[in-house]
């Protein structure tokens, strides 16, 4: 138990405060049921626009903007333009990775 009653968990905490704060702001990001479907399905079809997503959720297409704009400033989501639509894509590679765990823990249950 040397890690809280010692002076380890106080340096682990200094040296690698900024990835752990970095971390949280990704998991808080995620952690909203829209937000964690919108990233599930885009890593099942690449490249979905807002339209689509929005009859699938069948949410205010307000409120899907404003879920894809979290994640954009996340650094999870990116778009890009195809004529008239933004289509997006997960470009996070521990986002990904996270999802799959949390798959996973549905799987073995």
């Amino acid at each position: 138990m040397s890690f809280f009653t010692g002076e380890e968990g106080k340096e682990i905490l200094k040296e690698y405060g900024d990835i752990l704060e970095e971390e949280a702001e990704l998991l808080k990001a995620l952690a909203h049921p829209v937000r964690l479907i919108i990233v599930k399905g885009l890593m099942a079809e690449e490249g979905c626009n807002v339209t689509n997503m929005q009859q699938c959720l069948n949410i205010p297409q307000s409120t899907l903007s404003q879920h894809l704009a979290k994640l954009r400033e996340a650094d999870i989501l990116n778009s890009e333009r195809n004529g008239l639509e933004r289509n997006y894509y997960v470009i996070n590679k521990k986002v990904i990775d996270i999802i799959r765990v949390l798959e996973d823990f549905k799987v073995n249950k």
